[in-house]
Formats: C-alpha cells, sequence, structure tokens
C-alpha cells in the first residue's frame, strides 16, 4: 500500500505505545514451556510477534488472546510434533530463538518464512545448536527454511562470534534442555531480555562480566507479566519531536532496560531536551515515562558497542542525523547489511530521494548535517524500520511524501500511521 505523510507544524500529545516486541517474544516461548497459564499484558500487537504465538499453537500449546494474552504452558516436556512447517513470517527473532527449543525435541520441525525472512543467513544459530547434538538443513547451509531434527541436547560454553541477541537467546533456550551449565561468552554486551525473563520464570542463571551461565532443565514458573512500551517504536516518535520545531511530546510506560536505553544517553549527548519521569520496575525490566521537547542537536559518531546496542535505531538516527549540526557517523554496524533488507543500503537510498547527502560504508554511514528535506517518492523496500523512519523524514519535507509498501510498519507496530497522525499537528 502507499502511505502520504504531509509535512508537520509541530508534533504534540501524550501517547501510549505497544508492548515491547523484543520481551514479548521471549515471555511467550518461556510461557510455553512454563507449567501452567501465563497471563501476558500488552503484548506486541506486531505481526512478528502473532507469528510466535502461531507458531507456539502448532506446537500443541493453547494461546488466548481475548485482551490480554494467556499462554498455557505444559512444561519442558510439552511441545507437540506439528502437522505442517511452521510459518515464521517475516520475524528473524521467531525463528532464531525457537530454533533453540525445537533443538531438544523428539520430533523433527521445519521452519519457514516470507521471501524476506528466507534470504536472512541463519548460520549462527545452526554451528552451536548442532554442537549440542541437533541436527539442521538449511538451503544452501545457512538460509531459511531450516529442517531441525532435535536430539537429547549437551551442554556448551560458545563464545559469540559477534554481537547478537538473538543468538544468545537460541544458545540459551537450548539450554534449558541440556543437563548441566550452558555458558555463553559475549564479545560486547547485547540485549539481555533473555536474561531478566528466564530469571523471572525461575531459570538458575549467573550473569557476570558478559558470561551469562545457565543450569538446565529447570521448571518454569507460570507468571502474570505486563511488557513495557516498545523503545524501539518510541525511538521514532522521540526522533520526530526533535525533527520538529515546536514540539513536545510525553510517551508512557516506556522500557528502559540499560541494554537498550543507550538510545536516550545518546540523544541526551547530542543536546536532546528529554527527560525519563516515574520511573519503576516490571518483572525485572525498568520503564519510566519520557518527555521530548524539539531540540537543536549537535550530531555525534556511533561505533563499537554502542553500534551494536541501537542497531535497531539506526535508520530512523541517520534521518535525524541530517538535521543536526555535525551529522551523523556511523561504524562497526556491518550487521544492518543482513537485516530485513540492507538497511545500509535502504537508508542511504531513501535520504538520497529526499536530497540527503550520504556516505555508504561497508559497515556503516555517514550523513552530513545541517541539511534540508525535500519531498520525495520513497520506499520501505518491505521493512518495519525503514517504512517507519521516513514517515518521520517526511514530517520535515517541503510538501507530502508517499511511501511504497508502507504495510511493512505492521510487522512491528500496526497503528503506527495512525498514532503519528494522532500527535502530528
Amino acid at each position: 500500500m502507499q502511505q502520504r505523510i504531509s509535512p508537520a507544524a509541530r508534533i504534540r500529545g501524550r501517547i501510549r505505545l505497544p508492548g515491547d516486541k523484543s520481551i514479548s517474544h521471549r515471555y511467550a516461548m518461556l510461557a510455553a514451556l512454563a507449567e501452567g497459564p501465563t497471563r501476558i499484558r500488552n503484548y506486541s500487537t506486531g505481526a512478528d510477534c502473532a507469528s510466535t504465538l502461531g507458531a507456539l499453537r502448532s506446537l500443541g500449546i493453547a494461546v488466548e488472546c481475548a485482551g490480554d494474552v494467556v499462554i498455557h504452558g505444559r512444561g519442558l516436556g510439552g511441545l507437540r510434533a506439528p502437522a505442517r512447517d511452521l510459518d515464521c513470517g517475516n520475524s528473524g527473532s521467531t525463528m532464531r530463538m525457537l530454533s533453540g527449543i525445537l533443538a531438544a525435541q523428539p520430533f523433527s520441525t521445519r521452519l519457514t518464512g516470507d521471501e524476506s525472512l528466507s534470504r536472512r543467513p541463519m548460520a549462527r544459530i545452526i554451528a552451536p545448536l548442532e554442537a549440542m547434538g541437533a541436527s539442521i538443513a538449511a538451503r544452501e547451509g545457512r538460509f531459511p527454511p531450516l529442517e531441525i531434527r532435535g536430539a537429547p541436547l549437551r551442554p556448551i560454553d560458545y563464545t559469540l562470534p559477534v554481537p547478537s541477541a538473538q543468538v544468545k537467546s537460541c544458545v540459551l533456550f537450548a539450554g534449558l534442555f541440556a543437563e548441566g551449565e550452558t555458558t555463553v561468552r559475549e564479545p560486547v554486551r547485547s540485549r539481555n531480555h533473555s536474561e531478566i525473563a528466564l530469571r523471572e520464570f525461575g531459570a538458575r542463571i549467573h550473569v557476570a562480566d558478559r558470561v551469562i551461565r545457565l543450569q538446565g532443565r529447570p521448571r518454569l514458573r507460570p507468571l502474570d507479566l505486563t511488557v513495557p512500551a516498545d523503545l524501539s517504536s518510541a525511538a521514532f516518535f522521540l526522533a520526530a519531536a526533535l525533527l520538529v520545531p515546536g514540539s513536545e511530546l510525553a510517551i508512557e510506560g516506556v522500557g528502559l532496560n540499560p541494554t537498550r536505553s543507550a538510545l536516550l544517553d545518546f540523544l541526551v549527548s547530542m543536546g536532546a531536551d528529554l527527560r525519563v519521569l516515574n520511573r519503576r520496575e516490571l518483572h525485572g525490566e525498568p520503564a519510566g515515562d519520557l518527555l521530548v521537547k524539539s531540540s537543536a542537536l549537535s550530531g555525534g559518531v556511533l561505533e563499537g558497542e554502542l553500534a551494536a546496542q541501537l542497531i535497531d535505531e539506526i535508520p530512523v538516527l541517520a534521518v535525524l542525523g541530517a538535521v543536526t549540526e555535525n551529522g551523523l557517523t556511523v561504524r562497526g554496524a556491518s550487521e544492518l547489511r543482513v537485516k530485513e533488507t540492507d538497511r545500509i543500503a535502504t537508508v542511504c537510498e531513501n535520504l538520497r530521494r529526499m536530497g540527503i547527502a550520504v556516505e555508504d560504508r561497508p559497515d556503516g554511514l555517514a550523513v552530513g548535517g545541517r541539511q534540508s528535506f525535500r519531498a520525495a517518492a520513497l520506499d520501505s523496500f518491505g521493512d518495519h524500520r525503514i517504512a517507519m523512519a521516513f514517515a518521520v523524514a517526511a514530517l520535515r519535507a517541503g510538501a507530502p511524501c508517499v511511501i511504497e509498501r508502507a504495510e511493512a510498519a505492521s510487522v512491528s507496530f500496526p497503528a503506527f500511521y495512525d498514532t503519528l497522525q494522532q500527535v502530528t499537528q
């Protein structure tokens, strides 16, 4: 579908966003392995998280979605062989993390996905799972569909070759089924939602100095959970308010996990007028309300651990970089090349269409500062974060913009355009 976005005079209001996608995936998978029903409030409304629920249903787990999501867990030994392929849709999170659970099952499973997911590499999960005892076949040895022949798993001491919360979670979820201690070592700290969720559900887990140790075969307890609002979704609205002069926006109940909230620190370091109010904790996950006002920004550099922590926010930060004083430089983010699209290429393509000077680099990009957006025909290229990032950019264009394949936003945030319109004046 096409989405028409008109320039904004200002961004104003108070909004509450859907639940964090990363946390929703993990809660659902662990709830299926718990012994009894788990209730999840504010579960993500995105299509990716619906793919996880669909896969769990196909594995014999009863899932209710009338308001809150209720998942009737059957314990570590409760999954059943699916009657058909498990369709992960566009969700790399579903495929990668669920593979860790399926690797331990006494049956075989075939995981498929849409065209975009079928191009995403899976070798990073295949290697550790095969080392634990599973057998996995993939197209060309690395691409979906995946055919997983489960087996009794042995624990592993595994060092991640690159920072990846999904691969880390895959190995930890497999480790739940192994007798003994599974260890994962991170070169750079990545999102720790899995570690927090595992502890909340009752797993025996120890984390120190980027080393995670998990004792296998726990009895996971059912919980009553609330998912904080998605900080990655909030990033687009923070950027919109910073981008459009005269703006002031409040976002309620946002997740502030330290492995994600580097976004807020980075924005403040550039000069953003951004405050966190009403801090609290939800099941081990910190949360709070955000108040942001339009600001003059200096620009900055994203590299190393910071680039890894902000990997999903880089598209919209690149948009924001064009109006800063000194621009934005991103290094060490080659992971962007293997997301739903090659996000370095798709960000640069759309920025150039809008008249923005940008340098495309193998592991990142450089956007010059003090630039102006012009109206253009834009394209999501089927990537939800590209769709939303350039809807934000269109707010500062001189005339309305049209985004092709704008429906991609529904992967993580079906109500994105309605919510954006709600706060646009």
